[in-house]
């Protein structure tokens, strides 16, 4: 079965070409060659005639290989043509809702509390809605930015329990989470400056009367703060 024998080629037929067809068959043409040899292959049926011939010469050798399925490319072909949008970045702070919060570092809270809560006036400009995978309690948030009040207000679950309070905390770009006061019922208001969208409110059940750690204890609920 020697590559180069040249008892295939009809009379007339050059000897490259017969070298060229034995080649082509089992593969070992160059890429350039091969898509020069094919297009001949179209035009020319002596030289497919060849190639057939070629072809019922090596097919003995196919006893010696084992049948191999070919690998199923199409989810990594897929996944390289249309690659899944990227996830936005997690603020390091979320970690803190599937099992508590490491604070890293001290943080300053705000100087301001929460008062009881009245109804907001108008729609409000930035909204949120603070929940937690497996938590009954749910709140909602509204602000108002010509005012710069929010108002929090519980709207599922029970209120903390004896002993305990809900903490509010903010985070902004920094990722570092900072308290913003003790939940006074179930609906509080207060005037916070300079809230801005994509930042996130969270809030943690601490000690009665809020952290003393500077950083959350046990994170309940979040959410993002979006604009309507």
């Amino acid at each position: 079965m020697s590559v180069t024998s040249d008892h295939m080629a009809p009379d007339g037929m050059p000897p490259d070409d017969n070298l060229q067809a034995a080649e082509y068959v089992i593969g070992s043409l160059p890429l350039a060659e091969r898509m020069a040899f094919e297009a001949r292959l179209k035009a020319e049926p002596a030289l497919m005639r060849l190639v057939s011939a070629w072809e019922t010469h090596f097919e003995p050798l196919n006893a010696s290989y084992a049948e191999v399925p070919a690998p199923d490319l199409m989810q990594a072909i897929e996944a390289r043509l249309f690659p899944a949008p990227a996830k936005p970045r997690r603020l390091p702070f979320w970690s803190g809702l599937t099992g508590g919060l490491v604070a890293a570092g001290i943080v300053v809270a705000v100087a301001l509390q929460f008062l009881p809560g009245r109804e907001p006036e108008g729609v409000p400009d930035l909204v949120a809605t603070l929940a937690g995978a497996g938590q009954a309690v749910v709140f909602t948030a509204s602000y108002d930015i010509e005012t710069a009040e929010l108002t929090v207000t519980q709207t599922a679950g029970l209120p903390p329990a004896e002993g305990k309070d809900y903490e509010l905390w903010v985070i902004g770009a920094s990722g570092v989470p900072v308290a913003v006061g003790v939940m006074p019922g179930p609906s509080g208001v207060m005037t916070l400056p300079d809230l801005k969208p994509d930042f996130v409110l969270a809030i943690s059940l601490e000690a009665k009367g809020g952290s003393t750690s500077g950083a959350p204890d046990q994170v309940l609920v979040a959410g993002p703060v979006t604009a309507l």
